[in-house]
């Protein structure tokens, strides 16, 4: 089965274009290196639910959206050597203060796939 990460950003919605710049080179180095699919999506029908939510997970502010994110792999160790080539690419290599999302509420993790379809 395949393996995949998933993660949740929010992201100030003036800043937008900025991040949708660095999804499209986030895609193109992690594709380069060996993931089987890239893909990032803006929320456009996640409500803010009484207990748990999109919003809610990542303290959404009025000013911002959510984005929700996965990369696939044949495997974790499949992966895990993939996110080592991407992590060592100078393309990366950002300066984090002017990131266009706030780092430390991006939720993140690592899937082994079960069912798929």
């Amino acid at each position: 089965m395949a393996y995949i990460d998933c993660y949740i950003i929010p992201v100030p919605k003036d800043r937008l274009d900025d991040y949708w710049k660095m999804a499209e080179l986030g895609r193109t180095v992690w594709l380069e290196h060996g993931a089987l699919t890239y893909s990032e999506a803006l929320a456009d029908d996640a409500p803010v639910g009484e207990t748990t939510s999109f919003p809610r997970a990542v303290q959404l502010k009025d000013d911002e959206a959510v984005i929700v994110g996965h990369v696939t792999y044949r495997d974790r160790a499949h992966r895990d050597a993939v996110n080592a080539r991407v992590m060592a690419d100078p393309r990366l290599k950002m300066d984090m203060s002017k990131m266009p999302f706030d780092g430390k509420r991006l939720i993140f993790g690592g899937f082994e796939v079960k069912v798929a379809g």
